[in-house]
């Protein structure tokens, strides 16, 4: 899809990126430092394995069920360190959790080139009562992609 062609470059040029870099990482560093949520490098980059899974997820139920689509919101109201706790990324084998990080969101990019562009209109409602369309979800998922990345750069850089 020409429209999103640009995010799915930035995104795939991200990934090429950072998972050198994630990889290369010593083990105290993703496990020990912590963000101002408490959340170590091991759990951001778990969230943002959720953050690829449930977007996956979002994108095809609003090409195919009735918009506006109430869908489980996971990001808002403290779902999402439910998910990070449940899943226990903290404990996962890092260079699994890096794999998985790394094709979860390639799988995006590629979902994000099939979508049906007759249905970049039709929109989810959060459970904060916002209506996001399809169009947008896919327009802010870089920003949200990158503010992760920028978590754990600072966590990286911290002494």
């Amino acid at each position: 899809m020409n429209e999103f062609k640009s995010i799915i470059q930035e995104l795939l040029n991200l990934i090429k990126e950072w998972e050198p870099k994630l990889s290369a990482l010593p083990d105290d560093v993703i496990t020990e430092r912590r963000n101002s949520q408490n959340r170590t490098i091991k759990q951001i980059v778990g969230h943002m394995v959720d953050s690829a899974s449930n977007n996956t997820h979002r994108i095809i139920h609003l090409q195919y069920q009735q918009s506006p689509l109430i869908f489980p919101d996971y990001a808002n109201l403290g779902n999402n360190d439910r998910w990070i706790a449940i899943q226990n990324y903290q404990d996962e084998e890092w260079n699994n959790l890096v794999q998985l990080w790394k094709y979860s969101n390639i799988h995006v990019t590629h979902v994000i080139r099939n979508i049906n562009i007759e249905k970049l209109d039709n929109v989810w409602i959060s459970a904060l009562n916002d209506k996001i369309s399809l169009k947008a979800m896919v327009v802010d998922f870089p920003r949200h992609f990158k503010l992760h990345c920028g978590e754990i750069n600072d966590l990286i850089n911290k002494q």
